[in-house]
């Protein structure tokens, strides 16, 4: 299967939403029970974006949404801004063929050119699959959280997975390369 990486925008949010959904009502990388609406994935894909983090489209030839990824800030006080938290979720036809493992490639990528130094995943279900493909991606479990979440009548593990980018801890951030505005006071 080919595919193209773009970044995403507001004319993908009807697949996005359909996508997530798709993952919210099948399987537990998510721990929403209902899927957010339409509106709800704007305003999130807004608050993102709007941070100047990346959201990356994957498409066919014919410019159907494959998947998707986007980094955001793994927590809001200052002293994590260093630190972004990924997301991937893909149409279920386009698992299992590498669109994944190019998009969290591209999203190290563009999260270590923006001087990012950590990137964690947080694995609902720690899905052996994600962490699999984490694990190609230079990630390295960091912990497990037993029975975090309760979801199509059973008790969700989470995997904490982490990964250095560029200079990682050696050496200080250079605040004026950061480009969200976030953590700006």
């Amino acid at each position: 299967m080919s595919f193209l990486l773009r970044d995403a925008s507001n004319a993908d949010i009807p697949a996005i939403a359909d996508i997530y959904r798709e993952s919210v009502l099948n399987g537990v990388a998510s721990y929403e029970i209902v899927p957010p609406s339409e509106a709800e994935m704007a305003l999130r894909f807004s608050a993102i974006v709007s941070q100047q983090y990346p959201y990356i489209a994957a498409t066919d030839a014919d410019g159907t949404l494959l998947g998707y990824a986007y980094a955001s800030a793994f927590r809001t006080r200052p002293a994590y801004r260093w630190l972004v938290e990924d997301s991937i979720y893909l149409a279920p036809e386009a698992r299992g063929r590498g669109i994944g493992k190019a998009l969290l490639a591209e999203l190290i990528d563009r999260c270590t050119g923006l001087g990012f130094r950590q990137m964690a995943a947080v694995i609902g279900g720690a899905s052996p699959a994600s962490i699999a493909l984490h694990r190609t991606a230079g990630f390295e479990e960091v912990g497990l959280m037993k029975g975090t979440g309760y979801k199509h009548g059973r008790w969700l593990d989470t995997m904490f997975m982490q990964r250095a980018l560029g200079e990682a801890m050696t050496s200080d951030p250079d605040p004026s390369v950061y480009p969200g505005t976030l953590f700006d006071g």
